[in-house]
């Protein structure tokens, strides 16, 4: 019987990280959406904070979903990339 791979230690190249920009309900101001990580929420909490400092802005995370504030998708992606995630822009 084989195990599932541990997520916390190796991203896995199946699972794809959704990294996106929304401004409904935020009256007009623009977030970056980070989906799709397959991680505790402990492990979350961490990788926000960490995508926050590199960004150089705030954010939180909400329903397993990271939110940072303004433009940041082309550095969210670099990021997770050289992390070893798949990462898909989406949206427009």
């Amino acid at each position: 019987m084989s195990h599932p791979p541990d997520l916390r230690t190796a991203p896995s190249r199946q699972v794809v990280v959704r990294v996106g920009r929304e401004t409904q309900g935020r009256r007009g101001k623009g977030v970056t959406v980070i989906k799709g990580l397959p991680l505790p929420a402990a492990a979350l909490e961490g990788l926000a904070t960490e995508l926050k400092r590199r960004c150089g802005t705030g954010g939180t995370v909400r329903a397993g979903v990271i939110e940072l504030q303004g433009e940041h998708r082309d550095t969210v992606v670099a990021e997770l990339s050289g992390r070893g995630y798949r990462v898909v822009r989406a949206g427009g």
